[in-house]
């Protein structure tokens, strides 16, 4: 038998071991290759949005905020520096707005949380249709801001409003809530109150529910009552979960901006005829919006920016004391 006749047969025999091999190999390459992608492949789009609609607007914003640009020829740009800063500090507008923001804010996350927290130690408790009153709870979240806002208005009306006729009610005159200066922060501060203190509520009730039982019984058998467990077991347990809501909460007081703006009315980018209530984000939305000042408003943008870095960074510092105290 030749040589060209065996290899002939060996080819009718079929593919040779090396050949069978090739495809395994590819699968096992493939399979590599997955588990060492696929996780960025999965998170890629979230990058790519975020850099197409988040990372991108916050740099055009901050160089825009060293231009002098208009609404009107976005595609003008006269370099000013820092101009647009520097004319912040001598504006009275400015700091009338970061006045009214840190007093809102104040107004309305201290009373929402203290709130939340009550409502969270009840509902932690077993109650009948527990389910019902968690729902119950969300719902003023899941409403709509123009809505609640718009019911709001009518609430506190001058003249027709329910709150003026319960004050009415207790020999109390009718007081104008959206002229007054303390009057308006108040009613704006209650909206923001009325949608978020259910949300906060919840979050509390999730992170109790996290807390061993044990030390509740051990604390009941030693005399405790509901109140003192509630001190101290309860609130030194939820310490991180309530760092978290009060950051949270200054970062949505800072950029309020929906429910000023409504219940302010036709004016209601102004904050009230005096400004009594313009927030940081109505100023910036005056600015930028109605007097077409976008390299202004780009500077009221980045100064919000630089103060919610200032509140991460005391969150940081205080993270770090609660864990040293642990």
């Amino acid at each position: 038998m030749t040589a060209t006749t065996t290899a002939v047969e060996g080819a009718e025999a079929g593919p040779t071991g090396r050949d069978r091999d090739r495809p395994a190999a590819w699968r096992s390459r493939l399979y590599r290759w997955d588990l060492r992608y696929s996780p960025y492949a999965f998170v890629a789009p979230f990058f790519a949005f975020f850099a197409a609609f988040g990372l991108f607007p916050l740099l055009y914003t901050g160089w825009a905020s060293l231009h002098r640009v208009e609404l009107t020829a976005p595609d003008r740009m006269v370099w000013v520096g820092a101009h647009n800063y520097l004319r912040l500090l001598d504006n009275d507008f400015f700091w009338n707005a970061l006045r009214n923001t840190i007093t809102i804010g104040v107004l309305s996350t201290v009373p929402q949380l203290l709130m939340a927290l009550g409502l969270a130690h009840l509902l932690h408790y077993r109650l009948r249709a527990a389910t019902f009153w968690r729902v119950a709870l969300l719902t003023p979240y899941a409403t709509s801001v123009a809505a609640a806002t718009l019911v709001f208005v009518l609430l506190y009306g001058r003249d027709y409003g329910m709150v003026n006729w319960a004050l009415g009610t207790l020999g109390v005159g009718p007081v104008d809530w959206q002229n007054g200066t303390w009057s308006s922060r108040c009613a704006v501060s209650s909206i923001v109150i009325w949608r978020w203190t259910g949300y906060n509520a919840l979050i509390y009730l999730a992170a109790m529910q996290a807390v061993p039982d044990e030390l509740y019984e051990s604390a009941a058998l030693d005399g405790a009552s509901r109140g003192r467990q509630f001190l101290h077991i309860t609130v030194p347990a939820l310490r991180p979960t309530i760092l978290f809501t009060v950051v949270v909460s200054t970062i949505g007081a800072t950029q309020l901006f929906g429910e000023p703006l409504l219940f302010g009315g036709a004016g209601g980018q102004k904050g009230g005829a005096s400004h009594q209530f313009q927030t940081l984000g109505l100023y910036l939305y005056e600015q930028g919006w109605f007097y077409y000042h976008l390299g202004r408003a780009s500077a009221v943008a980045w100064s919000m920016f630089l103060l919610l870095l200032l509140v991460a960074a005391v969150n940081v510092l205080i993270a770090r004391r609660l864990r040293k105290d642990r």
